[in-house]
């Protein structure tokens, strides 16, 4: 049997449409990397960052057009979980890309992320079934796009993205998701609630991975990793990210107790 080479196997992953096959090819790539059964293949070409495979549906709107979820209805606990659902589909694309176009950094680096992209690939499909459990699909409320236009701005350097996409974007569900189970602990929705614990645990590990990542780059380019995590807060988020902050999960993915009071300061 052919071992895939790496990097071609990521941006084949990256670009299927399809979320089932994506999950499905996604999963075997991480256990091909696992293993070590695949190629070095790193003079597979570099694209420039585009729009990743993704299917028509979602519909991508304005996040001030994503309706508020009501958790009183099965409808309104499937948007919810829809939306959440969403965030790991975005994750898949995220890992993968990170993994296919930062170049030149340890081999560990490659094996986190396509780790990672395992993992979000089994998160979307622990969400999928549950909310064909409800009555619905992936596809069938509205999206945004904030995440994949975050990893778009940050393209060109891997210290930013390590930075913006895992230690903030992702890092937000840490926060978030306390609180996402027990309004549905509220509604009686034990089934979600325990997906959700599965993927609040996990996602410790991948935002863990950013940070480890963010601070090897912050040493190979013989940076302060505490105040220029903090200036690339000023600059990208005008030195406000809004609260609650899980500190607990935050502290053991990787942050630092001066960070951690940089964001409940506000940042300055």
């Amino acid at each position: 049997m052919n071992r895939p080479g790496l990097f071609e196997a990521a941006a084949h992953c990256l670009a299927l449409a399809d979320p089932h096959l994506k999950c499905s090819s996604v999963a075997a790539l991480a256990v091909a990397v696992e293993q070590r059964e695949f190629e070095w293949d790193g003079s597979f070409p570099v694209r420039p960052i585009g729009a990743p495979g993704r299917p028509e549906k979602p519909a991508l709107v304005d996040p001030v057009k994503v309706p508020r979820r009501r958790l009183g209805s099965p409808d309104g606990r499937a948007a919810l979980i829809h939306a959440i659902a969403h965030i790991e589909f975005n994750a898949i694309n995220l890992a993968l890309d990170a993994a296919f176009r930062f170049r030149g950094m340890p081999e560990q680096y490659y094996f986190d992320w396509i780790s990672v992209a395992g993992d979000e690939a089994r998160h979307f499909r622990l969400l999928q079934a549950r909310l064909e459990n409800l009555g619905h699909q992936y596809g069938d409320f509205p999206a945004h796009n904030g995440l994949w236009e975050m990893a778009e701005k940050t393209a060109d350097r891997c210290l930013v993205r390590m930075a913006l996409v895992p230690r903030v974007l992702e890092a937000r569900g840490l926060d978030v998701t306390p609180g996402m189970i027990e309004r549905l602990r509220g509604a009686g929705d034990t089934e979600s609630i325990a997906a959700l614990e599965v993927i609040l645990e996990e996602e410790v590990r991948h935002v863990a991975i950013g940070s480890h990542w963010f601070n090897f780059c912050c040493t190979q380019e013989n940076l302060p990793p505490v105040e220029t995590f903090l200036e690339l807060l000023r600059g990208h988020f005008g030195g406000f990210i809004r609260g609650p902050f899980n500190l607990s999960a935050r502290s053991r993915a990787g942050f630092t107790e001066q960070e951690m009071d940089a964001l409940m300061a506000g940042i300055g």
